[in-house]
């Protein structure tokens, strides 16, 4: 597969450790909704490198200084359910963030995404948006969130997941080759069920213990 200059695949040692871990079968829903916290930090760090800043004047123990501050309306829209895992790594990261929530299910039959709720901040509009999702498998759920998000007419907007797969970024960058991506990892392909082998498994049961 070709990965175009849209595909960032966030690379570092931790990040190899902490997929280590929730791969791992035997993982529990505590160790497995830490360590996707702790990826989610790696890929907040990456995604929001290029937002745009302002100088401010503070005051310091010592002197009046210029500064840096975030300019740009920042919204985090994970996707319900298994996004809830990276919102709160990302608030940290970003506190000016506002946030918005988008509802999907794969339908059992069909395999295709249902929305089901969804719910933007004012800010939306002009401003960049921080998709999330773990998994971004056959890509099908990523884009109709995407298409959903277009029509609030956002200035940009990054999908970021934690495990991804070559046909769920070709599907992306077919529909939404403007959106960029941000992974921690790109495995193999999906299987006749769409999960991502080797994969995870289903992330939003490990994160919440429903299964």
């Amino acid at each position: 597969m070709k990965i175009l200059k849209k595909v960032k695949l966030v690379n570092h040692p931790t990040i190899e450790h902490q997929l280590a871990i929730m791969r791992d079968k035997q993982t529990n829903s505590t160790l497995f909704r830490s360590c996707l916290k702790c990826l989610s930090y790696f890929i907040a760090y990456e995604a929001s490198k290029h937002l745009e800043t302002r100088n401010v004047s503070v005051e310091t123990p010592l002197q009046k200084t210029i500064a840096k501050k975030n300019r740009d309306k920042v919204i985090l829209i994970p996707i319900l359910r298994a996004g809830l895992g990276m919102e709160e790594a990302f608030k940290e990261m970003l506190p000016f963030a506002r946030i918005g929530h988008i509802g999907l299910f794969r339908q059992p039959r069909t395999k295709q995404p249902v929305k089901y709720y969804e719910k933007y901040p004012l800010t939306t509009k002009g401003g960049v948006v921080f998709l999330l999702d773990p998994m971004l498998a056959s890509g099908h759920s990523a884009a109709l969130a995407l298409n959903l998000i277009k029509k609030q007419k956002p200035k940009s907007i990054k999908f970021c997941c934690i495990v991804s797969c070559p046909e769920g970024i070709e599907y992306v960058q077919k529909h939404h080759p403007d959106v960029e991506i941000y992974t921690a990892a790109i495995d193999k392909c999906l299987n006749k069920d769409c999960y991502i082998v080797p994969g995870l498994g289903d992330a939003g049961d490990r994160i919440f213990g429903t299964k």
